[in-house]
Parts: structure tokens; C-alpha cells; sequence
């Protein structure tokens, strides 16, 4: 009892003091008080109880003096409780405490009534993130004190939250639950996509969640779930290891995402009669004959002072429309040095430049040739002083989009300055084959100097500052190895296509989840699938949050883990980061090192 009353005098949540009265002009050591205002009573009610240090060793002389505490003025029936309320003065005004507005703390249950404090306190702490919430005046005066008065949660805001939306894409998961506390610490608006609405669900989640009930997999409910937000966090994962689960959540569910994000700006930049900043600039869709009008394909050597061998079989190629109404570029390079390539010189639609986007988006088919992107700058009146920048476009067989980045092309001529975007008026792309021995003059579908690309369009993407969407993945490490290559096939596919959608984006790849608090030890960035370490969901969703105003987080893929040492002669990590904390803005150093685009 005298340590839950020596408590009571140190909190600075109530007014507590020592040696209150007793009627009759009696004291008691060590006692302590609180006073109740509330609903403008006059009349305070007080209990006393001794808090004797020696008690422990006289109970009876303890039980004589709380019995002499409530004949004395103590609440008929009450509990024998060592806390104290003020004595009242004569007049029939309080002691010397201070007033607790609206709170009103009940000796008895100082456990219970402390519990029913922070739940209260904690209920008006999450309305913050409800913007339609209606505060009462004496609402809004505690809450000012608490959040804009320099109270303990103005430390975790960030600038501009409350005029931002994110959606959290299973907000019931391990990660996406932490994420949704994460948010509203900093006082976004939240929105909760899940697949149920029970009461299970909706305990987990704060009240002053915007709660949207639907599948990944139905892009109507998706496109419910995007209208209003302005980002989006995607922490959703498969339950099971079913083909069907797997595509449907982590394949599906993330272009169903990207694609009804894109959708809702595109309308709001519509209704705006504008452009949506978020959209790809087509330069050039391959549909039929017409559209093939104004490229060029030429043949070329790199050697050019060498004469033929006998070993030559010429070279070979043209760019058409196919019976199936496919544009095809395809051919043969059988000549030492050769090669072949197709050009256009631009023209982009009145007010549109490339220096206002962050790289090309090819979607193309094939039999999974190399090929070289070839951009060409400078005066269109004089050729001559054009510079050519290049970068090199990797393809499968089959159909795909590739991404190639303007940070990825690197002058032809090293003297020259680095590509400028706004320059450009001339686009090539060229096919030049491997390396061949002398005599290798096979003629079949497999030899690499035959190619065949297939255009569907090409597109420019557009660039941003900020993150759209963050996507929580996986590395493969800790996965049972029966089922891991099913999950890492559909977590890959949404992967590629949230890069492909022109969104900036971000990937996380977190080694295997651990329950435990985050912030405890340092972490790894690092990108190639060198991992094997755990990570905490807590510092998981950290990252994510902060990855959405982060610009070095933009358009990047990596792995992360916490630190440990590496085994003699492996390769070192890119950066081990500083604990994470509110006040070290670890992720921007950590990803700066890293490689975007990826």
C-alpha cells in the first residue's frame, strides 16, 4: 500500500500531496491526496487511511487506525484503501490540490481507472486521423494539449500527413496492422482494404480507420479502395501456398492495385481537363501499316576497313506488319562487325518534353535477342553535331516490358556530357550479334545472330520526387523449400508489375519476420539475394513508412535484414545503417548507395 501511494504522489497526471488533515486537527505521515472537480459540486468527498511505515509489522495497530479514518469522515462502505482525497476548508471549498478537469480518479480501483485514462486518452489520440471527426470545445482543448501543445506525440508528426490518404493493403496482416499505427502516430488518414469485416477484424484495428471491405483479386472493391488515397502501402500476402491464393493476392491483387491507382488519376486529370502527372507519354503505338510510317531500318559494321570473309553470309532485315497484324522486326547478321537497327526521328504531342519523365517503357515479344537503345541529341538542323547516348535492352521469348531508365544511357563518345532528356530527337533500336567462331554458320531458330522483335508500343514514364506505392515482398530466405519457388514466382510477378505501371515505387524484400520490437539493432540494405538473416515486423513497417517521402526510396528494389556478420571471403554488404530511430532518418543513407531502377 505504500508504494501504490508513494506512486500516487509522484504522477504528474494527478494532484497529489502529502500530509493531508485529519478532522480534528490529526495527521497522518506519508499520506497522500487527490481532489475531484468535476460536474460543479461543492462537496468533496474525503476517506483517509494511514500509511505507516511500520505497519507491516503492527497489523493491528494498522486496522485500529483505519477504523478511527472512517469514523472520522470516510465513505460509508468503502473500500480500506491507503489513497487520500483533499480535506475541505470550513467554507466548503477544496484543500491545497489541484483540479482534474474531467477526470476523476477513484482511489479504489487505481489500477482500473488508470487503464480507462489511457483508453480514453488513446481514443482521442486516434480521432486525429478522422478528419470528419466533430469535437466538442472542451474535446479540442485536450486534445491541444496533448498533440499541438508540445505534448509527448508532436515528436512523430510528419509535415503535410494530415492532407495525405494511405491505403494499407492488408492492414490485418503482421506487418500491415503495425504500418496502420505507424501512419496514424503521424497523422495521415488511413484506409484499411480487408477481406472481412467481422468483429474480429475490426477490433484490430483503430476506430478511426476508414475500413473498406474487398478482395485484391476483384478490381471493382480495389477501385473502391483507391478513390481518395495518396499512396499506398501493399502488405498483403497469400495464406496459403495454392497456386490460386498465391496468384490471385501477390500477382493479381498487385495490378489490380497499380492499374486502378493509375485509373483514379487519369479520371481526376480528366474532370481537371488536364494531364494526370502519373500517366505514360506514348511515343509510339504499332497497330497497323500507318503506324510503321517514319522508321528507317539500315545495316551497319563496326569495322568497316575490313574486307569480307569467306566465313560472311551477309545481313538482312526488315520492320512489317505480319499476317496477324503484329509489327516484326526481324532478320539475320551473319557479317563479322555487323549489325542492324530501325530509327524514327520523335515527334511528341505540343507542350510534351522527355526531360519531364524518368525513362522508356518498351513492351515488346520475341525470341529473347539483346538488343541497344540508341538516343540521339542536339540541333535537328545540323546532324553533325549530334551526340548519341546508349543503353542496352535485355528480352525474353516470349511477350514482356522492359524498363530502361535515363540514368542508364552513357555517352558513345566519353567526352560528352551526360544525356539530357529535353534534347533528344532521334530513337534506335539496334540488333547486333554475339560473338561467333569462325564456321558456326547454323541457320536454325536457336542461332543468336537471327532475331525477331515484335513492337507493341513504346512509352516514356513519368518521374516524381516521391513514392507511390510501397510493396512488401520477400527474399525466399526462411521459406520451407517445397513451396518456395511457387511464392517467389508470384511474388516476382507483381514485382514486374508494379515497375512496369509507371508508378514510382519502392520493394521491400524483408529476410524472415520476427515478433519483437523494433529499433534494437542495426540493418542491412542490400540488393542481389545475398540475405539470410531475420528482421522485425516493426522495423519492417518503418521502412515503409518512411519509404513514402523519402526520394532516394523512389524506384528502388532491395533487401533488408538485421546485421550480422559475414562469413570470411563473402562479400560485403552496401551499407549496415544506424539503429533506427524518430530522430535518425537512417533510410535515406542506406538506400542512397544502392542502385535505382531495380
Amino acid at each position: 500500500m505504500a508504494a501504490m501511494s508513494s506512486r500516487c504522489a509522484a504522477s504528474s497526471s494527478s494532484s497529489a500531496f502529502l500530509g493531508a488533515p485529519l478532522p480534528g486537527g490529526r495527521h497522518h505521515q506519508g499520506s497522500c491526496g487527490f481532489v475531484a472537480a468535476g460536474g460543479g459540486a461543492k462537496t468533496t468527498v474525503r476517506v483517509a487511511a494511514a500509511l505507516d511505515t511500520e505497519a507491516t509489522a503492527k497489523a493491528g495497530k494498522s486496522s485500529s487506525r483505519a477504523r478511527r479514518a472512517r469514523k472520522d469522515g470516510g465513505e460509508p462502505g468503502g473500500s480500506s484503501s491507503t489513497a487520500l482525497l483533499a480535506p475541505t476548508h470550513p467554507d466548503g471549498r477544496g484543500g491545497g490540490g489541484v483540479a482534474l478537469d474531467n477526470v476523476i480518479v477513484n482511489p479504489v480501483g487505481l489500477g482500473r481507472r488508470s487503464r480507462q485514462i489511457f483508453d480514453e486518452v488513446w481514443r482521442k489520440f486516434s480521432r486525429l486521423g478522422q478528419m470528419s471527426t466533430v469535437a466538442s470545445p472542451e474535446q479540442e482543448e485536450q486534445e491541444g494539449v496533448l498533440f499541438r501543445g508540445g505534448g509527448p506525440m508532436c515528436d512523430f508528426a510528419v509535415p503535410g500527413a494530415q492532407d495525405t490518404t494511405v491505403l494499407v493493403v492488408g492492414a490485418t496482416s503482421r506487418i500491415g496492422r503495425i504500418v496502420v499505427r505507424k501512419l496514424m502516430l503521424r497523422g495521415y488518414n488511413v484506409k484499411a482494404l480487408v477481406r472481412r469485416n467481422d468483429q474480429e477484424v475490426i477490433d484490430m484495428l483503430p476506430r478511426s480507420v476508414d475500413i473498406v471491405v474487398g478482395d485484391v483479386g476483384d478490381a471493382s472493391s480495389v477501385q473502391a479502395a483507391v478513390s481518395g488515397c495518396n499512396k499506398v502501402i501493399y502488405c498483403a500476402t497469400a495464406r496459403s501456398t495454392i497456386t490460386g491464393d498465391l496468384n490471385r493476392v501477390d500477382n493479381q491483387g498487385v495490378r489490380n492495385v497499380t492499374k486502378a491507382f493509375q485509373d483514379y488519376y487519369n479520371q481526376l486529370a480528366q474532370s481537371r481537363a488536364g494531364k494526370s502527372s502519373k500517366s505514360k507519354l506514348s511515343i509510339a503505338k504499332f497497330k497497323s501499316a500507318k503506324s510503321l510510317q517514319g522508321w528507317e531500318v539500315n545495316q551497319g559494321s563496326y569495322f568497316q576497313d575490313i574486307y569480307p570473309s569467306r566465313f560472311d553470309e551477309g545481313t538482312d532485315a526488315s520492320f512489317e506488319i505480319s499476317e496477324n497484324g503484329q509489327a516484326v522486326f526481324s532478320g539475320f547478321v551473319f557479317t563479322r562487325g555487323g549489325y542492324v537497327e530501325m530509327s524514327k526521328r520523335l515527334s511528341l504531342p505540343l507542350g510534351s518534353t522527355l526531360d519531364r519523365y524518368d525513362g522508356l517503357l518498351l513492351s515488346v515479344g520475341g525470341n529473347g535477342r539483346s538488343y541497344v537503345i540508341i538516343l540521339e541529341t542536339g540541333p535537328l538542323a545540323d546532324t553533325s553535331q549530334s551526340k548519341k547516348y546508349f543503353a542496352r535492352m535485355n528480352t525474353k521469348v516470349g511477350f514482356c516490358r522492359v524498363r530502361v531508365p535515363f540514368s542508364d544511357f552513357r555517352p558513345v563518345n566519353p567526352q560528352d556530357p551526360p544525356l539530357d532528356p529535353f534534347l533528344v530527337h532521334t530513337l534506335t533500336i539496334r540488333f547486333e550479334p554475339k560473338k561467333q567462331r569462325p564456321g558456326d554458320s547454323s541457320q536454325g531458330a536457336s542461332d543468336p545472330r537471327n532475331f525477331q522483335l515484335i513492337m507493341e508500343f513504346i512509352k516514356a514514364l513519368p518521374t516524381g520526387q516521391e513514392t507511390d506505392i510501397v510493396l512488401v515482398s520477400c527474399t525466399g530466405s526462411g521459406i520451407e523449400p517445397n513451396r518456395r519457388e511457387q511464392v517467389l514466382k508470384a511474388k516476382k510477378a507483381g514485382e514486374d508489375a508494379l515497375r512496369r505501371s509507371g508508378l514510382g515505387y519502392t520493394i521491400v524484400c524483408p529476410g524472415p519476420l520476427q515478433e519483437e520490437p523494433g529499433g534494437q539493432r542495426a540493418l542491412i540494405f542490400d540488393q542481389g539475394n545475398r540475405i539470410s538473416q531475420g528482421i522485425s515486423c516493426a522495423d519492417v513497417a518503418d521502412i515503409c513508412v518512411k519509404a513514402l517521402h523519402d526520394s532516394t526510396a523512389r524506384n528502388k528494389s532491395f533487401d533488408v535484414c538485421y546485421e550480422h556478420v559475414s562469413k570470411q571471403g563473402d562479400e560485403l554488404y552496401e551499407l549496415v545503417a544506424h539503429l533506427p530511430d524518430k530522430a535518425n532518418n537512417y533510410l535515406a543513407p542506406a538506400l542512397s548507395v544502392l542502385e535505382k531502377n531495380t
